[in-house]
């Protein structure tokens, strides 16, 4: 098991930060907050320093809405000055990934203080960033030490902790997702790892009551959870272990609305409505039979490359060519090609449906969303029936990674 950096999660938060800062000889900070975050936290944590004797610069992001966006890096680089500082990101996902990026790029390290149990990318060594209207993953890395108070994270807005119930529950059908990559596709994979991504979720949703209620005991498990998919990605070098169909269909949407300059959509309701399509097409495989499989196998042709970039483009608009080229190994695929991923799929089917198994039934993680408050239709957070079925359709060409939404696509699953 990988050595991890610390991660305390608990009532004391803020005096274990100042422990680790006297243990790390770190007394020069530049604290990133937003006057929601600050008030949460942030206040506190500045206080405490400054009755420590240490130095604390404060960037307050302004903005109705936080984005990961040039205009926020530059508030954070407004308010910094020429002395060597360690970062403190204190706030939910948006605030970590700005510190995290401006850290990076003036060469200190940040320290996470997370005022919502909102996201699993508290641990991540990347920072989704908008740039020229496009959401990309820049170059980053990971934080020094993780400090979440737990206080702070109980009284954290409903919808946070319903996005972050929404990114862990993303966990069983991502998992499922990256097992039929190794299996149909070929992809890198990690039993150990993905077996770890499996319990953290499973256990988020054994506390969904207590997560509901708001209460510490559920409120731990689901920042656990959290810290834990984050690091199972650090792990394994990439969001395999936590981002599959479920995070395509989301990014499809999120990228609609960029280009159209509409407001965000918290990501993990997005990708908790998601899970549910992918959670409904696993109910679909576990209903088919064997000799069902072989009928709709042997009717299957090889698709129409034109009709598929069609397609894209219609689903990725500007960023479409950056698609195809991604998707180059499915777009190019061979009668001969088309042929052998059939027969794969047919003689593996055993082996699919235990992977399918691994998937609670789609009613189920809707009555866990609809338990904590979390949407569980695209018309709740913004989105048409046209757009949700643009991403159910298309998402699966967002990352050349073959998960169930493939897979039914293959085998003519609606």
């Amino acid at each position: 098991m990988p050595t991890h950096f610390p991660v305390y999660i608990g009532p004391a938060a803020v005096d274990h930060l100042l422990a680790y800062c006297q243990n790390h000889r770190l007394s020069r900070f530049t604290l990133v907050a937003d006057r929601n975050t600050y008030a949460a936290l942030g206040e506190a944590v500045a206080a405490a320093q400054q009755a420590q004797g240490y130095d604390v610069l404060t960037g307050l992001l302004a903005g109705d809405e936080i984005i990961a966006d040039a205009r926020h890096v530059f508030q954070v680089l407004l308010a910094i000055d020429r002395v060597e500082r360690t970062y403190l990101a204190v706030g939910s996902g948006t605030i970590t990934d700005i510190t995290r990026f401006v850290s990076h790029r003036t060469g200190a390290g940040f320290i996470s203080l997370p005022t919502a149990p909102s996201v699993d990318g508290y641990t991540a060594n990347g920072s989704p960033m908008v740039i020229d209207g496009v959401k990309v993953t820049a170059p980053g890395h990971a934080p020094l030490a993780v400090f979440a108070d737990l206080p702070t994270l109980c009284a954290a807005p409903r919808p946070l902790i319903a996005a972050g119930v929404g990114d862990m529950l993303a966990k069983l059908t991502s998992s499922a997702d990256w097992e039929l990559g190794r299996l149909l596709w070929d992809e890198p994979f990690d039993a150990e790892i993905a077996a770890r991504g499996r319990r953290a979720a499973w256990r988020c949703a054994q506390h969904v009551d207590e997560i509901a209620a708001g209460s510490e005991t559920g409120i731990r498990a689901l920042m656990e959870g959290l810290i834990e998919s984050g690091f199972c990605m650090l792990d394994f070098g990439s969001s395999l272990p936590a981002s599959g169909g479920e995070h395509h269909i989301s990014h499809c949407w999120e990228l609609k609305l960029l280009r159209e300059g509409r407001p965000a959509i918290l990501h993990g309701a997005k990708v908790g409505i998601a899970v549910l399509y992918g959670a409904r097409r696993y109910d679909a495989i576990r209903a088919l039979t064997c000799a069902a499989v072989a009928s709709r196998l042997a009717q299957r042709a090889l698709p129409d490359r034109a009709q598929q970039i069609a397609g894209i483009r219609q689903a990725y608009g500007p960023l479409a060519d950056q698609v195809i080229t991604i998707q180059a190994p499915f777009l190019d695929m061979t009668g001969a090609d088309f042929a052998r991923l059939k027969d794969k799929v047919g003689a593996n089917w055993d082996q699919i449906l235990r992977i399918a198994g691994t998937v609670p039934p789609a009613a189920e993680v809707e009555a866990w969303l609809r338990q904590v408050g979390g949407p569980v239709t695209g018309a709740e957070v913004g989105l048409d029936d046209a757009e949700v079925a643009v991403g159910v359709k298309y998402g699966h060409y967002y990352r050349n990674h073959f998960t169930i939404h493939k897979l039914s696509w293959l085998l003519g699953i609606a």
